[in-house]
């Protein structure tokens, strides 16, 4: 008789056990899928230090429901270069990289790489810091372009619909 309530018991508490981790992965499913999208973030890496990159903007591909962040410090000795990773969100989109260089009395130099010039779905991606001995790198913008006319001219040009801002202050 004792046997039958042991094993009652035990039956009782694996059916509870259960009940609970059915309603907890219920639970965690719900929050999962309420939860809010996370615009894709870049990392940039230069001399020993890493960050992360927010969205600078992102808007949808229509320009709908745009955000607005910052721009992320980076210190890039020169002559060091910097390093990039990009995430799947902007890999297997086509993308551009704007790099803005200076020279010592103030001029400035940009520069535009694409996903052209780097292997099919290249990840990481390796920036020169001074590309010339008179070029100082100022600041690295990856933008995600799309095509948009002005409807008085009727022409065509690419803005970006997306950008992660990277400023390299010198030191």
């Amino acid at each position: 008789m004792s046997t039958l309530n042991v094993r009652t018991i035990i039956i009782s508490v694996g059916a509870g056990l259960a009940a609970v981790a059915a309603v907890t992965a219920v639970w965690v499913a719900v929050a999962v899928s309420k939860a809010p999208a996370h615009e894709p973030e870049i990392t940039a890496y230069a001399h020993g230090k890493s960050v992360t990159v927010t969205p600078f903007m992102y808007c949808t591909v229509r320009m709908e429901d745009c955000t607005y962040g910052e721009t992320t410090p980076l210190r890039v000795p020169s002559g060091m270069p910097v390093q990039i990773s990009l995430p799947s969100e902007i890999v297997d989109s086509p993308w551009l990289i704007q790099l803005i260089y200076q020279r010592p009395g103030g001029e400035q130099v940009d520069r535009v790489l694409s996903f052209a010039d780097y292997p099919a779905h290249a990840r990481a991606l390796t920036i020169e810091s001074q590309p010339e001995p008179d070029l100082r790198l100022a600041g690295i913008e990856v933008q995600l372009p799309i095509l948009a006319r002005d409807v008085d001219t009727g022409r065509e040009s690419y803005i970006p619909h997306a950008a992660w801002s990277i400023v390299t202050p010198e030191m």
